[in-house]
C-alpha cells in the first residue's frame, strides 16, 4: 500500500513537471511568435514608408526634377555664402592673415576662431547705434512716403480719365530704368555748381543748396531719390489691390450717404489690407539694404552721415585698410538677424489681426 502511494506521488510529481516543461515550451513559441509578428509588421510599415516614398517621386518625377536645380543654384548662391560668413564673423579673418597668392607664392591662412570677441566688439561700438539709429530713420521715411505717395497715384489711375494710360506708363517708367542709371542721373541733377535743380533755385533768386555737400541735405536727397525709385512698385501693387475690391461696395455705400473719405477708410483701406502688408514687408526689407543709392549717391557722405549698416559692412570688407573680412561678416550677420526679427514680430502682429502669412 506505501509503496503504491509512492508511485502515484513519484508519478504525479512528474505529470507536473512534464505539463510545467509544455506550458514554458508553448510560452516560448508564443513569444517568438509574438516578436516575429512585431518584427513582421514593423518591416512591411518600413516598406510601406519606402514604397510610399518611391510612389511619390515616381508620380512627381517632374516637379522634382524642375525644383532640384533652383534648391542647387540657391544652396551655391545664397546657402555656401551665409555659412562661410557665419564662420568668418567667428574668427579674426583680415587681409593680412587669410590665405592669398603673391605670384608664385601661396601663404595659408592663419586666422584663429576667437568665438563671439566680433559681435561684442561691435554692439559695444557707438558707430553700431549710430548706424542702427539713421537706418531704421531712413527705411520708415521711405517706406512710409512710398506708401502714401503709390496710393494717392494708385486711387487717381484707378478711375476713368482720358490718358490713363500714358499717365501709367510715366509713372511706372522709373521703375523701368536701372537703379544705378536713375541714381547717376539725381547726382547729376544734385550737383551744386552744374546741376539743374540749382541752376532752376538761381534763376528765381534762390541761393544754391548744398545737395550732397550738408549732412541734413544729403540725407534728405537720398530719401528723395529711394522714394523715386520705390513709388512704381508701391503704384502697380496697390493698384492691382484697388482693382480686386467689388465696385458694388462703392456704389451701394454711396447710396447709404457715405461720403468720399468714409468710402476710403471702411471699403478702401480694408480692401488694401493684404495687399498693403505684403509690400510693406517687401519695401522695409528692400530699403533696409538699399545700398545702390547710399553709395552711388553720396559714398555715405558727407563724411558719414549718411551711412547705413550694409554700407558700413561693404567699407569694413573692401574700403578699410586692412580690410576687416571677419567684422564685414559680423555687421551682415547682424543684419540678418535684424531683419528676421522684424519678420517674425510683423508676421506675429498680422495673425493676431486675423492675417494669414
Amino acid at each position: 500500500m506505501a509503496a503504491h502511494t509512492s508511485q502515484s506521488v513519484a508519478k504525479a510529481a512528474g505529470d507536473d513537471v512534464e505539463n510545467d516543461v509544455a506550458a514554458r515550451g508553448r510560452s516560448r513559441r508564443t513569444d517568438s511568435d509574438s516578436g516575429n509578428h512585431g518584427a513582421n509588421r514593423g518591416a512591411n510599415r518600413g516598406g510601406k514608408g519606402a514604397s510610399g516614398l518611391r510612389r511619390a517621386v515616381g508620380t512627381h518625377w517632374y516637379a522634382w526634377a524642375m525644383v532640384a536645380p533652383v534648391v542647387l543654384v540657391l544652396g551655391v548662391i545664397i546657402g555656401w555664402p551665409l555659412v562661410r560668413g557665419v564662420y568668418l564673423s567667428l574668427t579674426d579673418a583680415t587681409e593680412r592673415n587669410v590665405s592669398r597668392t603673391i605670384g608664385a607664392r601661396h601663404i595659408e591662412a592663419t586666422y584663429q576662431f576667437v568665438g563671439l570677441d566680433n559681435y561684442v566688439d561691435v554692439l559695444s561700438d557707438p558707430v553700431f547705434l549710430q548706424r542702427l539709429v539713421w537706418t531704421v530713420v531712413w527705411t520708415v521715411a521711405c517706406v512710409s512716403i512710398t506708401f502714401t505717395l503709390g496710393l494717392a497715384l494708385a486711387n487717381m489711375l484707378n478711375r476713368e480719365f482720358r490718358g490713363r494710360a500714358a499717365y501709367r506708363m510715366a509713372l511706372i517708367l522709373p521703375w523701368a530704368v536701372p537703379g544705378f542709371v536713375s541714381v547717376f542721373a539725381w547726382r547729376f541733377l544734385f550737383n551744386r555748381d552744374n546741376g539743374i535743380l540749382n541752376k532752376i533755385l538761381d534763376g528765381g533768386g534762390i541761393a544754391a543748396i548744398p545737395w550732397l555737400d550738408d549732412p541734413t541735405w544729403a540725407k534728405i536727397s537720398v530719401v528723395a531719390v529711394n522714394v523715386w525709385l520705390g513709388v512704381p512698385f508701391m503704384m502697380v501693387a496697390l493698384l492691382g489691390g484697388l482693382q480686386s475690391i467689388p465696385g458694388e461696395l462703392y456704389e451701394a455705400a454711396e447710396m447709404d450717404g457715405a461720403t468720399a473719405w468714409q468710402r476710403f477708410r471702411h471699403i478702401t483701406l480694408p480692401g488694401l489690407r493684404t495687399v498693403s502688408m505684403t509690400v510693406i514687408l517687401l519695401s522695409t526689407i528692400w530699403t533696409f539694404n538699399m545700398f545702390p543709392v547710399i553709395f552711388l549717391l553720396t559714398r555715405g557722405g558727407p563724411g558719414d552721415s549718411t551711412e547705413i549698416l550694409v554700407t558700413q559692412a561693404f567699407r569694413e570688407a573692401f574700403v578699410s585698410s586692412p580690410r576687416d573680412f571677419a567684422g564685414s561678416a559680423t555687421w551682415g550677420v547682424l543684419i540678418l538677424a535684424l531683419l528676421m526679427i522684424f519678420a517674425l514680430v510683423y508676421r506675429r502682429s498680422l495673425r493676431k489681426q486675423g492675417e494669414v502669412w
